[in-house]
């Protein structure tokens, strides 16, 4: 993505049986916003209820990335999801958790954390996660 040069650093590592990915958010392969929400005059988010789209393609881009160390969301240990709105978040984060993990207990430790702003001005949530494999 054009942010990890940008910025200068790694989507995800492995170290030992350890994956540490990085904050994942909703890009398409392109790095455009999936379920990009309309902005205000001075950039703010006008609407979440985009959140369940882009929810929903974070844990797909994290399951591809994943793929990549030969590991999936079953190795998951550890999420923690960043959110711009935690009513949008809430209304929607236990079916699609549920849906990414396939199972209705996914055995992960999981925070959910809101903040005014991600990184991209039409980014609603943000996922970094720890696996084990």
């Amino acid at each position: 993505m054009p942010w990890e040069d940008a910025y200068g650093y790694a989507q995800a590592v492995k170290v030992g049986d350890t994956i540490y990915v990085s904050g994942q958010l909703s890009h398409d392969a392109e790095g455009n916003i999936v379920g990009a929400p309309a902005l205000d005059a001075k950039g703010r988010i006008l609407d979440h209820s985009n959140m369940e789209i882009q929810m929903r393609q974070t844990y797909a881009n994290a399951r591809a990335l994943l793929g990549q160390f030969g590991a999936s969301l079953d190795n998951v240990v550890e999420e923690v999801l960043y959110v711009t709105d935690m009513d949008a978040a809430f209304a929607v984060a236990g079916t699609v958790r549920k849906q990414a993990y396939g199972t209705d207990k996914p055995s992960v430790a999981s925070t959910i954390l809101v903040t005014p702003r991600l990184a991209l001005p039409t980014q609603l949530i943000e996922i970094k996660f720890i696996a084990r494999v």
